[in-house]
């Protein structure tokens, strides 16, 4: 059965852009031109990813991430003609689990739905993970390891938890914020310089070069994200 998107988007020419992308990769999915509406198919129709305007002309986008994440966890992307960072970094860390600015292509727009149904399948999977590769890098949770092309790095044990934290979450952009809250403690306030430190100390054992990081990316003004396999 093909997986079914909820395109909530106000905009008729973008709504059909959308629909056709999404038709023309085989996904199935119902539309929603107002938050209202948006909420009553997501309750009342097997929906297994929202696509979501912030700028919706009844009910903020905000609201509508806010009201789903009480009582589910399916991925929602933001797909938003604001682009100002602190905004994106807000609604990721409200639950939102992408954030594609708009104008966007086709390649991006179905890459970042992949991305997002993966990262959401492998997360509930039943049975508890204990190896994660990425390309030439993996984690050996069990033996508490790290390698790179089969050579075993060296790696601090805050310098651990981060890259874990991020391998889990390959695919994913992680606020600045949701990082220190996670490797920190939810105590520590919001100073980055320790992050900074930290992030360039794993880049430099991790990345064949570190100012062009390829498996690290950074996201400007909201965070970080760890590359995809498929990227």
């Amino acid at each position: 059965m093909a997986q079914k998107i909820l395109v909530v988007e106000d905009d008729e020419q973008i709504r059909k852009f959308i629909c056709f992308c999404l038709q023309n990769n085989d996904y199935d999915y119902v539309t929603a031109a107002n938050g209202k509406d948006a909420l009553r198919k997501i309750t009342s129709d097997n929906i297994d990813l929202v696509l979501l305007d912030l700028g919706l002309p009844d009910i903020d986008g905000v609201d509508i991430i806010n009201d789903l994440r009480k009582f589910s966890d399916i991925p929602i992307l933001v797909v938003s003609a604001r682009d100002k960072d602190k905004e994106k970094a807000y609604v990721l860390e409200l639950g939102a689990d992408d954030y594609i600015t708009k104008p966007f292509s086709t390649t991006e727009l179905i890459a970042r739905i992949k991305v997002a149904f993966r990262h959401f399948y492998k997360y509930n999977q039943i049975q508890v993970q204990t190896t994660y590769q990425i390309k030439d890098l993996v984690l050996d949770i069990d033996k508490h390891l790290v390698y790179l092309k089969e050579k075993e790095l060296h790696v601090t044990p805050l310098e651990y938890q981060l890259l874990l934290l991020f391998m889990k979450n390959a695919g994913k952009v992680l606020t600045t914020s949701m990082i220190i809250e996670n490797i920190y403690g939810i105590g520590y306030g919001k100073d980055t310089q320790a992050l900074r430190a930290l992030m360039a100390g794993l880049r430099r054992k991790i990345e064949a070069n570190p100012g062009k990081p390829e498996y690290i990316i950074t996201e400007i003004g909201v965070g970080y994200r760890m590359i995809a396999n498929d990227e």
